[in-house]
C-alpha cells in the first residue's frame, strides 16, 4: 500500500468536517495545494485551486503573446520568433492534451504570419520546430495526466487508511474539547508510525497516543493494530491496565508474523489517559512514552510516571506490571499529549525543540489554536524539515460547565 502526501512542507491531516456550535473550528488552511480532488458522478477529477494558480495557468498564453510581440516589434535579425516552441512545451506541464495542441497550432499560425511580414525570417525551420515540440508536448501532457490520475487513486487509498488509523478530529465530550495534529516525516507518506485515538466510554474519556518504532509506511500496520485494539478495549476494560494488556496481546500477535530475531526491534511506546467526568482527576499509564504536559493556572506540570511500565510488545521479556498515576485536573487546564518527534525536532545547530519551555509561554487558548501554534513553530524551528513523524493531542476542560454534560456528545 502506498500513501501520498504532497511534496510541500509537512501538513497536518485534520479533517474539514462540520462541527457542533461549541466546538467549531476554522477552515483548515493546511490542505495540500498541489492537486485538489473532486469526485463527480463516480469519476475522479483533478482540479487546480484558484488564486495564485490562475496566473500560472495562463503563463503559456502570456509567453506566446510576449514572444509574438517582440518578434513583430524588433528587427528580424534578433529572431525572437525562434523561441515560440517554448510556449507549447510550457503548456504541457500544466494543461491537458487538447489545449496544448491548440496552443501549438496558434504558435504555428503566428509563425506563418510572421514569415509573411518578414519574408527573410527563415521561418520554416521554426515552424518545423513548433510542430515537433507540440507533438512531444501533447504526449508529455498525456503522460502527466495519467500520473495525476494514478496519484488521485493513491490519495483515495491514503484517505481510507487515514480513517482506519486516525479518527477525524475535533471531538467534543461535554465540557472537554479535543483536537489533534499529525505530521508525517516521510515525503510521500500520508500516515506513518505515530497514532492516536479518543473514546467516550462509561468510565470517562479515554485517550491513546503512541509511536511505533520506525517511521513511514512500514510502521502503519503496527499502528493500525494497536489503534483497533484500543477501540475495542477502551469500552470494555474497567481500568487502564486492562487496556494495556489488550494492546500488548494484539501487538504480540501482529509481531508473530515477523522473524523472532526482530522482536526487540518491533516495539511501541504509548500513553493511555482516562479523564472521568465527575472526579476532577486524570489517570495516566505510560508505556515508555514522553510524559504528557499539563498547563494549569499555577504553571506547567510534567506528568512523569512514578514507575515505568513496559513498552508494548516487550511485556513477555520484561514483565507486564503496569503503573497507573493519578493527577488533579481542573476546568481551564490544558493537557498536551505528543510523540517524541515533537521534542526531537532540531534546529540548524542540532538543538532539540524546547517543548516544555514553549508550553510554559502559552496562555489558555482553545486546543485548535494551541496545536496550530505548535505546528507553525515546529516548522519554523526545524526549517521546514522533519526527521520523524509527529502526533499530538490537545485536551482542554472548558471554564464553564456545558449544560449538556449529561448527554455525551459523539464525534461529528
Amino acid at each position: 500500500m502506498t500513501l501520498l502526501l504532497s511534496g510541500t512542507a509537512p501538513t497536518s491531516i485534520a479533517e474539514r468536517v462540520p462541527m457542533a456550535a461549541d466546538c467549531q473550528k476554522e477552515p483548515y488552511a493546511a490542505i495540500p495545494d498541489i492537486i485538489w480532488i473532486m469526485v463527480k458522478r463516480g469519476q475522479p477529477r483533478l482540479r487546480r485551486p484558484h488564486g495564485r494558480w490562475s496566473l500560472v495557468l495562463l503563463s503559456p498564453v502570456i509567453l506566446t503573446a510576449v514572444i509574438a510581440g517582440l518578434a513583430y516589434a524588433t528587427p528580424p535579425d534578433m529572431a525572437f520568433s525562434r523561441i515560440l516552441p517554448a510556449a507549447p512545451a510550457l503548456a504541457a506541464a500544466m494543461w491537458p492534451v487538447l489545449p496544448t495542441v491548440a496552443l501549438g497550432t496558434v504558435c504555428f499560425l503566428l509563425m506563418i504570419g510572421l514569415s509573411l511580414v518578414f519574408p527573410g525570417l527563415g521561418a520554416w525551420y521554426t515552424v518545423a520546430g513548433i510542430v515537433a515540440v507540440t507533438v512531444a508536448a501533447a504526449y508529455g501532457s498525456h503522460v502527466r495526466l495519467q500520473r495525476e490520475k494514478s496519484l488521485f487513486q493513491v490519495r483515495l487509498v491514503a484517505d481510507a487508511a487515514q480513517q482506519v488509523v486516525l479518527s477525524p478530529m475535533p471531538r467534543c465530550f461535554g465540557g472537554m474539547e479535543i483536537e489533534s495534529l499529525y505530521l508525517a516525516a516521510a515525503a510521500e507518506a500520508r500516515i506513518g508510525g505515530d497514532f492516536y485515538e479518543v473514546a467516550d466510554t462509561r468510565f470517562g474519556v479515554r485517550l491513546l497516543i503512541g509511536d511505533v518504532r520506525g517511521k513511514g509506511l512500514p510502521a502503519v500496520g503496527a499502528a493500525a493494530t494497536v489503534v483497533n485494539s484500543f477501540r475495542e478495549a477502551a469500552y470494555d476494560e474497567p481500568d487502564l491496565g486492562g487496556i494495556a494488556r489488550r494492546l500488548e496481546a494484539s501487538s504480540t500477535r501482529y509481531s508473530a508474523a515477523f522473524p523472532p530475531e526482530d522482536l526487540m526491534e518491533r516495539f511501541t511506546t504509548a500513553v493511555l489517559v482516562e479523564i472521568p467526568y465527575e472526579d476532577g482527576l486524570i489517570r495516566i499509564l505510560n508505556c515508555g512514552h514522553p510524559p504528557p504536559l499539563l498547563l494549569t493556572r499555577e504553571g506547567l506540570r510534567i506528568l512523569s510516571p512514578t514507575s515505568p511500565s513496559p513498552l508494548l510488545n516487550l511485556a513477555d521479556l520484561i514483565g507486564d506490571h503496569y503503573t497507573i498515576d493519578t493527577f488533579g485536573l481542573a476546568r481551564g487546564d490544558q493537557l498536551l499529549l505528543y510523540t517524541d518527534g515533537v521534542t526531537e525536532a532540531r534546529d540548524r545547530d542540532g538543538e532539540f525543540f524546547p517543548l516544555a519551555d514553549w508550553m510554559r509561554q502559552r496562555t489558555p487558548v482553545r486546543p485548535r489554536e494551541l496545536l496550530d501554534g505548535l505546528h507553525r513553530d515546529l516548522l519554523r524551528y526545524s526549517g521546514g524539515g522533519l526527521d520523524d513523524d509527529i502526533a499530538a493531542l490537545a485536551v482542554r476542560l472548558r471554564e464553564k460547565p456545558d449544560p449538556l454534560d449529561e448527554q455525551r456528545a459523539q464525534p461529528v
